[in-house]
């Protein structure tokens, strides 16, 4: 086995020199005869690409009314409304770095992101103001607060509400349309992603111009294969890496259309507009997966248009995958991506799909597996940290040169996710670097122990950690939420423990397993599993 795996692709695309993502994004569009084409659906109404190129070109020319400067940044914390693609393009056709937000942060975090990013403005959702009013009493460079909303009040011929904040669509109504773009470059700063912060302070990975047209064409096009006559709806919201791709620049790069939720994804909610709209691309998490197959407003096969599934966040446990697939028709493309790389990197394919694997190299992306000691493995079976190599990693994180430093090794950037190779060249996920147990000398895959529990009926979720015996050795713990809770009983987690047994190699099987209602999530909806981990340590 060669020690990098490459994927099949030819060379990696160009970018020109003299680019601005947003200008182009919008102008392939228009260009293309799009103009009068749907390109986003909210629960307001429908907005054609004509629509969204002249809100565009309004709000940049309100943030440089407002004095925005090139390389500004403009914090962007929106539900999923035609009012993200707006700010999000707007700032960056008009120089301004604009930094999307995970609307479910706490009020702390508002206020180190404001104060870390140096932001000047600041777009927010009327709903989530709350939030923000100490942390924009304590943001020392923030200048303007621009409000999105039907209810913001206020003096209309002013456009500022009672508070001062300036409104949205007031600010879009009163700037010029004429088309204006600042001169940047394929490797100017563009926008930044902050990490879900799990592991400490979020980080802000940095990201150009060029990084979001290369994910496009190294994979939304190769792989989803995706169409100008798609409707696309992501279950990730577009402050996500993940769902910024799925959302906007994927469908927006042929003209497709896309479906907007601001409100939670509840499988019911998500039930209704996939019929409603007939969306053929879905994209989600593995949870939501989960929940959708368990919930009792799960459509019938023959209601959907579906044709492509897309999963990304954690990793896919298999048995998910194979009862979607049998249910509706349609396998899942589980893949494996990060904020740092923008999008997914390593992923299955139409056609090809081996459930319980991440899939090969996307291509343009490089692989490769590395052990404790920073040596590449070229052993099949063998466990290491999987390393990618390609064009969309971020420059950097800002204002941190040690994370920066320990990430981004060279050409190469550290995923922390602990993986195998299989003898059909297919990666296998094993778990997060920090996840990992060590039973009796020998790593455990807290995913592989997972996995075997969830392809119980009546297990919905499952999260194993190292837990301490009497003897103070560490063994595996499940924490299980099952599907009915009034199920849960000491002889149903002894049936659990027994297929365990059965299916695993005897020192992986879990020795307790404790019944909870919910796994405690990050905003992103990953399970914290250090949070489990830490009750032990209290214990």
């Amino acid at each position: 086995m060669n020690t990098v795996q490459s994927s099949e692709a030819p060379n990696t695309p160009t970018v020109p020199r003299d680019y601005n993502f947003a200008a182009d994004i919008l102008k392939r569009n228009l260009d293309a005869g799009r103009g009068d084409k749907i390109a986003f659906i909210d629960h307001r109404g429908k907005y054609s690409y004509a629509d969204l190129a002249e809100r565009v070109e309004r709000f940049g020319h309100a943030l440089r009314t407002l004095g925005l400067r090139s390389e500004e940044r403009v914090l962007i914390c929106l539900l999923d409304t035609i009012d993200w693609p707006t700010a999000f393009l707007g700032a960056i056709k008009a120089g301004v770095v604009a930094v999307p937000v995970n609307t479910l942060m706490t009020e702390d975090d508002y206020r180190f992101m404001l104060e870390d990013s140096r932001a000047r403005a600041l777009v927010v959702s009327e709903e989530l103001l709350p939030k923000f009013e100490h942390a924009i009493a304590a943001a020392k460079n923030l200048a303007h607060f621009i409000v999105s909303g039907e209810k913001v009040s206020g003096d209309k011929a002013s456009s500022q509400t009672a508070h001062g904040h300036r409104r949205f669509a007031d600010l879009l109504a009163a700037a010029d349309d004429k088309t204006v773009t600042a001169p940047t470059t394929c490797d100017d700063m563009c926008f930044w992603l902050y990490t879900s912060g799990s592991t400490g302070r979020p980080k802000g990975a940095v990201h150009t111009h060029a990084d979001l047209k290369l994910t496009d064409e190294l994979y939304a096009r190769p792989i989803l294969g995706i169409r100008e006559d798609d409707i696309c709806y992501s279950v990730a919201k577009l402050f996500f890496a993940y769902g910024l791709g799925n959302a906007l620049t994927f469908p927006m790069s042929v003209g497709a259309t896309t479906v907007l939720l601001p409100a939670r994804p509840t499988p019911e909610a998500v039930a209704d507009l996939l019929k409603k709209h007939g969306v053929t691309i879905f994209y989600a998490v593995p949870t939501f997966y989960a929940l959708f197959l368990a919930s009792p407003a799960a459509p019938q096969r023959a209601e959907l248009k579906v044709r492509c599934c897309v999963s990304a966040g954690e990793a896919l446990p298999p048995d998910i995958g194979r009862r979607w697939s049998e249910r509706y028709g349609v396998d899942i493309l589980d893949g494996l991506g990060s904020t740092e790389m923008l999008h997914i990197f390593l992923s299955n394919r139409p056609g090809d799909v081996k459930y319980g694997s991440s899939g090969k190299p996307v291509p343009g992306y490089d692989i490769r597996l590395v052990d404790d000691d920073g040596e590449a493995i070229d052993t099949p079976g063998e466990m290491g940290e999987l390393q990618v190599r390609g064009p969309t990693s971020a420059m950097m994180y800002w204002n941190n040169r040690a994370q920066s430093r320990a990430t981004f090794v060279g050409e190469w950037t550290r995923s922390g996710d602990k993986y195998v190779q299989d003898d059909d060249g297919y990666f296998v996920y094993c778990g997060r670097r920090d996840d990992m147990l060590k039973v009796s000398g020998m790593y455990v895959s807290p995913f592989e122990v997972e996995g075997v529990l969830q392809s119980h009926p009546d297990v919905l979720e499952a999260a194993v950690v190292g837990w301490p015996d009497t003897d103070k050795l560490i063994k595996p713990k499940a924490f299980v939420v099952l599907k009915s809770p009034e199920k849960a009983s000491d002889a149903f987690a002894q049936k659990l423990q027994d297929e365990c047994r059965q299916k695993l190699a005897v020192y992986k099987y879990p020795r307790w397993i404790e019944f909870r209602r919910e796994l405690p999530k990050t905003a992103t909806g990953k399970i914290q599993r250090f949070k489990l981990r830490a009750e032990a340590q209290a214990g």
